[in-house]
């Protein structure tokens, strides 16, 4: 299992920061979190130089849209969290705007000139960005096999507090239920099946550890605001035991 972070705050300087902690991956939220279009920018245009080169940088889209796919990839982020993706039809359209024609649909315009990065050849773009799509639903459960199938989808990531509250179940029993037919396990064994990575988000250590013990590959272990309010409580809470002694 490889763990991740998850960067809402909107702030390039803390996504920066995540991206320096160890972790191989970084998601900037920008459907739930505090980034939008010129923070991600702003924020992609750091990290270029900050970075280490084996740290992926990911921005999860406010929803399905080729627009902001071609707008984020061209600015340099290594690929995309597509939210809500209910079947194999929606997986397709998320992937073909992840590549260049013949592949796909994304139209060549390339960023990095600008930080005076290197132009990336197409072929090369293609090979490296990830798509990956979310099952959140009962629906996209339903049809997971099919999602995970898609040529050009990398990964299936699953957003575990959505699907739960979709399914009528609670985050915990959702955790806990590792018979094969059990809904984590359906997602672990399609993306198997498939050749393709399992992500899913864990948000803390002890669900993420839940998690990666069902087979998932990627795991979003830490959230950057959670990080730092635990982090100031913990010191604040230290320091006034001390006073207390």
């Amino acid at each position: 299992m490889r763990p991740g972070a998850w960067s809402t705050l909107g702030s390039p300087a803390a996504a920066a920061a995540l991206a320096r902690s160890g972790v191989g991956r970084v998601v900037l939220d920008a459907q739930h979190g505090l980034w939008d279009e010129s923070s991600v920018l702003a924020a992609l245009a750091t990290l270029r130089g900050t970075a280490p080169p084996d740290v992926e940088v990911l921005v999860r889209l406010p929803r399905e849209d080729p627009a902001w796919t071609g707008r984020v990839l061209d600015a340099g982020a290594d690929g995309v969290v597509v939210p809500l993706v209910e079947d194999a039809a929606a997986a397709g359209r998320a992937a073909r705007a992840c590549r260049y024609p013949p592949r796909g649909g994304r139209s060549w315009g390339q960023l990095a000139p600008l930080w005076t990065g290197a132009v990336e050849d197409p072929a090369r773009a293609d090979a490296r960005v990830r798509c990956v799509v979310m099952v959140e639903s009962p629906g996209a459960l339903e049809r997971v096999e099919a999602i995970a199938a898609v040529p050009g989808v990398d990964e299936v990531f699953v957003g575990p507090y959505d699907l739960a509250l979709s399914l009528g179940t609670t985050h915990a029993e959702l955790l806990a239920a590792t018979a094969p037919d059990d809904p984590l396990p359906r997602v672990v064994a399609a993306c198997r099946a498939a050749g393709i990575s399992a992500g899913a988000f864990g948000g803390a250590v002890e669900p993420a550890r839940a998690l990666a013990a069902l087979g998932f590959d990627e795991v979003a272990v830490a959230v950057d605001a959670t990080v730092l309010a635990e982090g100031a409580a913990a010191a604040a809470a230290a320091l006034a035991g001390s006073d207390r002694d």
